[in-house]
């Protein structure tokens, strides 16, 4: 691997290439032509890279995985006919104008592989067929066999879920693990639905959490707060599968968990805010967030102002 790879846009040391897979989110932004190996191999376990190059690509590119695994590109910039090519078992693939935000889905066993001679901006999804198989079990549908291949897909919520998350992509701390996992499901379940080729509509349980399984989920999530927990830990003390747990929160208590958990970071600061004289950054640890920026952006966000104005307006006098 070429010392000429930046990750999270600050220059890397050398970097073997099983540097590619040591974080679960990664941003690399390649310097020269020659920064990327020609196999790229997948780990065993989903995966978000933002992969972009001022220069283009010296030469194909091929990926390939250590599990059975989908691989969805979804190109953040558009690219003229002439600037690249794909392969899906080894065959090119008719390559028109790409139009920035769409997609292509490749099952891993055919080793797609793509060239692009030019400015590129690319997000890859590594996607376990395992964790499909277990979201396709709890709905009532069954392993899928086969998922459809399809290239420059004009996929909505592929395009709107890698636009919102753009910016994040590198960022230190962001996603928290129990992020990441709800972005798995999200992700999982459309995949199913849209390139499965279900026979039949997916069963799905609307049942909320029994009063133990509320009390439990909701201990673990109160005990971190930072978000470091895996949502198949709480799913596992629930008697439950990731999928059905995540659904059953979400009909018990209205939002995700994920969701449900930063609600109660922004209720801890606020009363960190009003009861103590502390620094915002020493109450954005203590809240669980990565950061005070990450804490000052998540607040103004919920509450409609910074947390320093909402100190001022609500702590009493000293």
């Amino acid at each position: 691997m070429s010392s000429h790879m930046v990750r999270g846009r600050l220059q890397s040391a050398s970097a073997p290439l099983a540097a590619l897979d040591d974080a679960p989110v990664k941003h690399f932004h390649l310097k020269e032509r020659s920064s990327i190996p020609s196999v790229l191999r997948g780990a065993d376990a989903f995966t978000i890279t933002r992969m972009e190059s001022s220069n283009g690509l010296a030469e194909r590119i091929t990926k390939i995985s250590s599990v059975p695994a989908l691989l969805v590109a979804v190109s953040a910039k558009s690219l003229a006919i002439a600037d690249c090519q794909f392969w899906v078992d080894d065959k090119p693939v008719p390559t028109p104008y790409i139009p920035a935000f769409r997609s292509n889905v490749i099952d891993l066993d055919a080793q797609p592989g793509c060239w692009v001679g030019n400015a590129f901006d690319y997000v890859l999804f590594h996607v376990p067929r395992k964790g499909l198989d277990d979201i396709a079990a709890d709905l009532g549908v069954g392993p899928v066999e086969t998922y459809r291949v399809s290239m420059l897909e004009d996929d909505l919520v592929l395009s709107q879920l890698t636009k919102n998350m753009l910016p994040y992509i590198g960022r230190p701390g962001w996603p928290y693990p129990l992020a990441l996992d709800h972005l798995n499901l999200i992700l999982g379940a459309h995949l199913l639905q849209k390139y499965g080729g279900l026979r039949k509509p997916p069963t799905v349980s609307v049942g909320g959490l029994g009063p133990w399984q509320k009390r439990r989920a909701t201990e673990l999530l109160s005990e971190n707060l930072s978000g470091r927990i895996r949502l198949s830990q709480v799913a596992q003390e629930c008697g439950l599968s990731i999928s059905h747990f995540a659904r059953s929160f979400k009909a018990s208590f209205g939002v995700s968990t994920h969701r449900w958990l930063v609600q109660r970071r922004i209720e801890r600061s606020q009363d960190l805010l009003i009861h103590t004289r502390e620094s915002l950054s020493d109450i954005a640890e203590q809240a669980g967030f990565a950061d005070q920026a990450a804490f000052t952006r998540t607040f103004h966000q919920i509450v409609g102002v910074s947390p320093g104005r909402w100190r001022r307006d609500y702590q009493g006098p000293a």
